[in-house]
């Protein structure tokens, strides 16, 4: 046997195995797509859930999830539209990157760094058995240090007062503003104001809140050794709870107009 023909033999099989390997990986791909996307279906009603304090632990998300119902805002006129897209093929993020869906921020309008602003967001509404409601969570996003973070904030049936906030998806320094995700902090929240005077005034500050100050009511402790992150977390719910974000849409909702 020649060295040709020990060569193309080698690259035969090489190539061959690149055709069966390439054939398998494909296939699971196709087979654990349904599976994944269950998954992720799960896991931001569980993100949504716990930002609302509302997450059960052991307890079936679906079926805790009953009791939320899914609709779509047109954030420039904030009203409902649930007609306006497929609730169950909608993908925000695509929309927001899409010239057709959203809207480019001039400078002074994007304080949360997201450069385009989808027309429509999903939002979550809670209801009492008797069908009031209970809470509102929100999707928010904006940059911090070194990432955007992508979460949510629960408000009260008010429209004012934080019932919860989360993050479940950021890339900030773990230790400094990774602590976005730590218990404690997030507890600091239920309870807080947004508004005041008509205007956003929620935010963090440098240190830790004193209680009997006259603010109190809007100050959140800030992430020590991470101002930048601080500073990006207030900005963006600045932003989603503002005039450009889900205000129109919370005004609309307390005079039962949404």
């Amino acid at each position: 046997m020649s060295s040709n023909d020990g060569i193309r033999k080698t690259l035969i099989v090489a190539f061959s195995l690149c055709i069966v390997c390439s054939v398998i990986v494909s296939a699971a791909v196709v087979m654990l797509k349904p599976v994944q996307e269950v998954n992720k279906t799960l896991d931001r009603k569980r993100n949504i859930l716990a930002a609302a304090g509302l997450l059960v632990e052991g307890q079936s998300i679906d079926e805790q999830f009953k009791h939320v119902r899914t609709r779509v805002v047109d954030l420039t006129t904030g009203k409902f539209a649930d007609d306006a897209v497929n609730i169950d093929k909608y993908d925000q993020r695509k929309a927001a990157k899409d010239p057709e869906q959203s809207e480019a921020l001039a400078p002074e309008q994007d304080v949360a760094k997201i450069s385009r602003r989808e027309q429509y967001a999903l939002v979550y509404i809670v209801q009492d058995p008797q069908g009031d409601l209970e809470k509102i969570i929100l999707p928010i996003r904006g940059y911090g240090l070194w990432s955007t973070l992508h979460g949510f904030i629960a408000l009260e049936s008010d429209g004012n007062t934080v019932a919860g906030l989360g993050f479940y998806e950021h890339g900030e320094t773990p230790g400094l503003g990774g602590e976005v995700d730590n218990p404690r902090w997030k507890s600091i929240w239920p309870g807080k104001q947004v508004y005041r005077d008509g205007e956003v005034e929620i935010g963090l500050i440098k240190g830790a809140v004193d209680p009997s100050a006259a603010a109190a009511p809007w100050e959140i402790d800030g992430l020590a050794g991470a101002t930048l992150t601080s500073v990006g977390i207030t900005n963006l719910v600045h932003f989603w709870l503002g005039q450009d974000g889900f205000e129109p849409f919370l005004n609309n909702l307390r005079a039962g107009e949404a």
